[in-house]
């Protein structure tokens, strides 16, 4: 699999806690940096009839986190990486204040792309422990919305959710990844995910990325 990933960024939520990266043995080994180089960005529209929204996914510069903590530089980077800013995760690091306990919340996830990118993104907490069907359906629309506009999400997310191979993603400690793309009309999200660089992207159903964010938030 072609390590360099897509981009699409999320980020914590404003009075939720967000985890500090806690990785599982396996997971926090493979955690080494990646190679660099962005992708490009891709879009399908195949014939007049098809939906240009139905797929479409942003490049990004992928980086593996480099310890069990800086996964939200990391998916930070990354989606700032899309937006044409190329920092490093230790001046991302900086800026979201993150230490060895973790990146404190989303709302400093969303104030970093805000500053570095011209102020669209915004926090949305989903604070059910499972996501409401209109919680569903605004995630879906928020990454439509951003992916269409250049603009990874960043997410903090806790637990373990499962994706279109089979693969199952756990991060009871919470986590950050970036959201760089969506298929079937926003009904399946691309994810990049700085923890492990032999699986950093996949695909989830939505409704799975929701309830993996629950109890949290994400920057879009």
């Amino acid at each position: 699999m072609n390590p360099i990933l897509h981009k699409s960024g999320l980020s914590v939520a404003g009075l939720l806690v967000a985890g500090g990266c806690v990785l599982g043995p396996t997971v926090a080994a493979q955690a080494a940096p990646a190679q660099a180089g962005p992708t490009p960005a891709t879009q399908t529209d195949k014939g007049a009839k098809h939906d240009p929204r139905a797929e479409h996914s942003l490049g990004v510069d992928y980086q593996a986190q480099p310890n069990f903590f800086y996964c939200g530089p990391a998916a930070t980077r990354m989606a700032l990486s899309a937006q044409g800013k190329m920092l490093s995760q230790d001046d991302v690091a900086a800026l979201l204040g993150t230490t060895e306990a973790g990146t404190p919340s989303a709302l400093d996830t969303t104030r970093v792309l805000n500053e570095l990118t011209g102020g669209r993104y915004k926090t949305t907490e989903i604070r059910d422990s499972v996501a409401k069907p209109e919680q569903i359906a605004q995630l879906r629309t928020d990454v439509l919305n951003a992916v269409d506009a250049g603009r990874p999400v960043v997410a903090n997310i806790k637990g373990t959710a499962v994706d279109t191979d089979g693969n199952p993603h756990s991060y009871e400690g919470g986590h950050y990844v970036t959201l760089i793309g969506y298929r079937d009309g926003g009904d399946t999200i691309q994810i990049a995910d700085p923890a492990n660089p032999a699986n950093g992207e996949y695909w989830m159903p939505v409704a799975k990325v929701a309830n993996w964010i629950a109890e949290r938030g994400y920057s879009a």
